[in-house]
């Protein structure tokens, strides 16, 4: 069995082309959280090719795995 490398993709319209920020953060599109960067990207080429007239809406992938413990796969809790 592979390991879970948990991706999520969202989206939404930026500001300015090419910048990463979002012009209303409460109107992203959250696609959705995939076990794995393939099918993760398969979603992303979806959302990007269902908003392709739109110039400033842009999907994203972030490897939330890398924001995870590798030693027990929990997030890092600061509170303690």
């Amino acid at each position: 069995m592979s390991k879970q490398l948990l991706h999520l993709v969202f989206g939404g319209e930026l500001r300015e082309l090419g910048g990463t920020e979002f012009r209303d953060v409460g109107a992203l599109d959250i696609v959705g959280i995939y076990p794995d960067y393939a099918s993760a990207h398969a979603a992303w080429k979806t959302a990007a090719q269902r908003t392709v007239d739109n110039a400033h809406m842009r999907y994203f992938i972030v490897h939330m795995h890398r924001f995870l413990d590798p030693e027990d796969g929990k997030t890092h809790d600061h509170d303690h």
